[in-house]
């Protein structure tokens, strides 16, 4: 049997920092074996890679890899599989904006922005779960946003439409992998990331006042959910807004 059998493995796409880095913290905690998938930032990965061994009896693999590339993602989830032998849950949670006025918006973002954010869901979603389904069971979490839900900014139109599409794949990844692989999605509103620099303090406070819980959500909190999600056995084809009561 292989070694890493016993422990649950969760393959986490743009794990190495913000909501994906708090999320491969609590799944290690919670003794599952962590893969964490990166663009380019070897460093942050490795970093992370040698906290979470110090702190945790799991075994943690970083990889890199633009899941936008099918030869890529079929690379990556086979290396996967022969290492740890079973992929028991997928976090989707890689993810890219290029915002600017409508005017300024070139297709070439557009298109790179549908590749990642919609078409590498998509891939890791069908390699994953081609493993998932042999191996008779799965959970997928895909994160979307509330941007396709009730918050629009027509400067990110682009990330808008990638993360409705994220939605709509969830619902019929569901139907298809039904009974035996859950689907679902997490919708978070603002989250404290590093993606938030360019906005100053006035921005901030404006987005606040609009919240319910008067703040922006921080990764471990989105992180917390989307692990309950991951493992809940009964929860499927579900689409959770977390936001702190936006309105």
């Amino acid at each position: 049997m292989n070694k890493f059998y016993d422990q649950k493995t969760v393959i986490i796409t743009g794990g190495s920092r913000g909501i994906g880095a708090a999320t491969s913290r609590l799944f290690a905690e919670n003794n599952c074996n962590v893969v964490i998938n990166y663009l380019s930032d070897e460093e942050t990965a490795k970093n992370l890679k040698e906290e979470i061994t110090s702190k945790y009896n799991v075994d943690v693999t970083t990889i890199k890899c633009d899941i936008s590339d099918e030869e890529s993602v079929i690379k990556m989830v086979n290396d996967i599989k022969e290492k740890y032998g079973k992929i028991d849950y997928l976090v989707n949670n890689a993810g890219i904006a290029i915002d600017s006025t409508i005017e300024d918006k070139k297709v070439s973002d557009f298109k790179r922005i549908i590749d990642v954010n919609l078409i590498g869901t998509f891939l890791m979603c069908k390699y994953v779960g081609e493993v998932m389904i042999n191996q008779g069971y799965g959970s997928i979490v895909n994160i979307s946003s509330t941007n396709a839900i009730d918050s629009y900014y027509p400067y990110s139109m682009d990330y808008d439409a990638s993360k409705s599409g994220v939605i709509s794949l969830t619902h019929n990844f569901a139907v298809s992998y039904a009974p035996n692989i859950r689907v679902n999605c997490i919708c978070p509103g603002w989250v404290n990331t590093d993606a938030l620099k360019e906005m100053d303090e006035e921005q901030i406070n404006d987005e606040c006042k609009h919240i319910l819980l008067g703040r922006f959500a921080e990764p471990k909190e989105i992180a917390e959910t989307i692990y309950f999600v991951a493992t809940s056995s009964y929860l499927n084809d579900s689409i959770l807004k977390i936001d702190g009561g936006r309105c």
